[in-house]
């Protein structure tokens, strides 16, 4: 209608006959009828979404709230046992550094002992080879 106007700008617009205009005022109400109806409904479930939306991260919120204190009670479960195998082996080093100098010292008063006996044995030896060399000349 504008590209009408402005190239016939003599001719006065004229309003269209009333009977055409309220045919077309009734189709235009039952268009309006079915957006409104439309919008109801999509507004009813754009609810419905951001309540199940809310639920879910409400749920979720619940359940990475259960995990994180499951695991800090992990946490602290495994830095207890952690820390009695850090005194069991502690236990076990100074156990075994003990059996280890009461071994040396065992080696070393057995050491002693050998030391003693071969110096006995070898006193004696000559006064045992002796006595049969003695024993041998007694016999000639």
């Amino acid at each position: 209608m504008a590209a009408a106007n402005s190239s016939d700008s003599s001719i006065p617009s004229t309003p269209p006959p009333l009977s055409s205009s309220k045919e077309n005022v009734t189709p235009i109400g039952s268009k309006l009828a079915e957006l409104n109806e439309s919008r109801s409904e999509l507004l009813g479930r754009i609810q419905g979404l951001k309540q199940d939306l809310q639920s879910w991260r409400s749920n979720l919120d619940t359940q990475v709230k259960v995990y994180h204190d499951e695991l800090s009670e992990l946490k602290k479960s495994l830095n207890t046992e952690v820390d009695q195998l850090r005194s069991e082996f502690q236990d076990l080093r100074t156990t075994l550094q003990q059996q280890q100098e009461d071994v040396t010292t065992s080696l070393r008063n057995l050491g002693d002992v050998s030391g003693e006996k071969k110096e006995a044995q070898d006193t004696e030896e000559p006064n045992v080879s002796t006595k049969v060399d003695e024993a041998k000349e007694g016999e000639s």
